[in-house]
């Protein structure tokens, strides 16, 4: 019903604008000729040639889509649609006159029939300004009555844009576009300072980037828009961060290639979020280095999971025949394979298989079912506090589970196998460390013995921000409920990267390992957990310490305070490869009977001896409580100097 009301409304204003530009086209007439011929004259001609002129124009008009315009919205585009119109409708007219003069105006008094060029040219000026001039006085009308209603109803946020250029200038025109409900750009920031002064669409530009703290007090700002699609990521990071300073709520637009026609209808400002505080240069891939994955079986274990998951997305741009996802947890892998479903014939296909690495029998069941080529091991119990209370769990599922696979993929002959490792297997402290370790040593130990014929290696990084049980939702999770936001140590950092740049950079080590190498991924700085939940408080809207508390907990068990991405003995060996976000070490020397019999121990040690065990096999693997009491003395001491 309602849309049968909104079809007739849109019909009734059709009318009234045709019936409008009809009375437009006859009142520029009469009053081109009392203003061309000093007076109200050749009233029979005007009446003659009335009918065909107004019905050319109308027509015309119609031709080039006047009435269908929304002049609420209207801009360039429509304007340029009317004065088109009118100059061929005014150029028509004078066809009209000489083609009717030849019946009617012979007497008229005008020379050859028709009025004179001053007639035709004020005329056709006429007209235009008539027609345009009502639609604009409407936009206008509308676009002062809504604004003095929003006034009225709520206070403006009044917006600072930053970045006076391209992507300032089409954010501003959004923002006027929706009648500033979104805010009202009040002043604009640039780093160049031949703008500085100057206006953009009329929004003056009143400093620089580094000023944006003292400029939003200074005008009371609400919101902060940030508009630098072409500003080096790291430029970004710093003034979002100076920006985040102001407890103004903060926005961004895309970049002008992210910009595609399909996105019309989209707001092209969203919100900031933690991850573009993260100065993370954008990673670069070598689509051909992924040729491996091309007609391949690509089995994921842990495939449901945050990882797992991303990395099938990626696996899928490569073209594989089939992607296997071998997973314990069986929600997440069936949403996955729906995801899949959904893109229909752009996505290879994707088998869901439930099982265990610990169960060996399940594992050659699916290698006897898919014959898998490429296999990326992602399943593991990562949750440190968890696994130093089940510390059996995590050497039963991260160590004999990844020994199972691997000997699985070696019998079978798999062409690559990628184990995903961590930065915690680097000096670990506690058990998931420890265990991660090892199965870094079983992936070097499997190679060593298939001699490369399944080429193994491992990718190492740190934290991968939004994956399950990572800081941020829980962050995010206390700030909903009011705080306060439990960071363990004001000291804490952790390396972080996202979830599609881990994945990335996974595929691209599995595409250039030549077999036994431990890839480390290039995670930039080490962040401060506290800074991390600092931010994130503002960005939510609320001031830390003031209306959202931050309190320490204490380090957990098994945690540390600072993380590392390589070992000492093979810092010497660390090369960059030839993507320059991963750096590969050589393997490690071992003595692999030695090894075996160390696993045949711990195999059946009980729980109070694994983690003896584990130091055996693992002789960097120390008590958290004497690397954090380091870590703290030498933080002490370089304060000290």
């Amino acid at each position: 019903m309602k849309k049968e009301v909104d079809y007739k409304s849109a019909y009734f204003k059709k009318i009234l604008m045709c019936l409008y530009d009809i009375l437009a086209v006859n009142l520029a007439a009469v009053l081109t000729v009392v203003i061309v011929y000093d007076g109200f004259v050749y009233t029979d001609v005007l009446f003659q040639r009335a009918i065909p002129v107004t019905v050319i124009f109308i027509v015309l008009l119609w031709a080039f889509r006047v009435y269908s315009s929304m002049w609420e919205y209207a801009g360039s585009k429509e304007l340029l649609s009317i004065f088109g119109a009118v100059l061929i409708g005014g150029i028509t007219s004078i066809a009209v006159d000489i083609i009717m003069s030849n019946f009617h105006f012979a007497s008229s008094g005008l020379h050859n029939g028709c009025f004179s060029l001053n007639f035709y040219v004020l005329f056709t000026v006429f007209v235009g300004v008539f027609v345009a001039g009502m639609r604009l006085a409407y936009r206008m009308t509308r676009r002062i009555g809504k604004t003095q209603y929003l006034k009225k109803k709520d206070k403006l946020d009044r917006v600072m844009i930053v970045g006076a250029g391209d992507m300032g200038m089409i954010i501003i025109s959004e923002l006027e576009a929706n009648n500033f409900t979104k805010g009202k750009p009040v002043i604009a920031v640039d780093d160049n300072p031949l703008k500085v002064g100057s206006r953009i669409r009329g929004v003056p530009v009143k400093g620089n980037c580094n000023q944006i703290p003292e400029l939003a007090q200074r005008y009371k700002i609400d919101t902060i828009i940030v508009c630098l699609p072409s500003v080096s990521s790291e430029r970004q990071t710093e003034i979002l961060r100076r920006a985040v300073e102001t407890g103004c709520k903060l926005k961004t637009s895309p970049s002008l290639l992210e910009m595609t026609d399909g996105d019309e209808g989209k707001s092209r400002i969203r919100d900031v979020n933690i991850t573009d505080l993260l100065s993370r240069p954008e990673v670069k891939l070598n689509p051909s280095v992924c040729k491996y994955l091309y007609d391949q079986v690509v089995l994921v274990t842990g495939g449901g999971g945050s990882i797992g998951s991303e990395l099938c997305r990626q696996i899928a741009k490569y073209s594989p025949k089939k992607i296997v996802v071998f997973d314990i947890y069986e929600n997440n892998a069936y949403l996955l394979k729906m995801q899949f479903r959904s893109h229909g014939d752009d996505v290879p296909e994707l088998e869901v298989r439930i099982g265990s690495v610990r169960d060996e029998a399940r594992l050659r069941e699916v290698f006897d079912e898919f014959h898998p080529t490429v296999i990326f091991h992602a399943a593991a119990h990562k949750h440190v506090p968890l696994m130093e209370d089940s510390p059996h769990e995590a050497v039963k599922n991260n160590i004999f589970g990844t020994y199972n696979l691997a000997k699985t993929a070696m019998e079978y002959k798999v062409n690559r196998f990628v184990s995903i490792s961590t930065d915690k297997a680097v000096n670990p402290a506690n058990v998931m460390g420890a265990t991660k370790r090892v199965t870094e040593m079983i992936i070097q130990y499997f190679g060593r013995k298939c001699n490369n014929s399944t080429i193994f290696t491992a990718v190492r990084f740190g934290n991968v921000l939004g994956s399950n049980g990572s800081v941020i939702p829980i962050f995010t999770e206390q700030i909903i409920n009011g705080g306060p936001v439990t960071v363990t140590h004001p000291d804490i950092q952790r390396y972080f990267m996202t979830i599609p740049e881990a994945a990335q950079l996974v595929t691209q080590a599995g595409g250039i390992a030549n077999g036994g190498e431990i890839f480390v991924l290039d995670m930039g700085e080490p962040v401060k957990i506290l800074s991390l939940a600092e931010n994130l408080i503002r960005l939510s809207g609320y001031k830390p310490y003031t209306e959202i508390d931050i309190k320490f907990s204490g380090l957990r068990p098994g945690e540390k305070l600072y993380e590392e991405l390589v070992l000492d003995e093979e810092s010497d060996s660390l090369k960059m490869t030839a993507n320059n976000k991963i750096f590969v070490t050589k393997p490690l020397k071992m003595n692999d009977a030695d090894f075996e019999k160390k696993l045949d121990i711990l195999r059946s040690a009980g729980m109070d001896e694994i983690r003896g065990v584990l130091k055996t096999i693992v002789p960097n693997f120390r008590e958290p409580e004497e690397l954090n009491g380091e870590i703290i003395m030498n933080s002490a001491s370089d304060k000290d100097v």
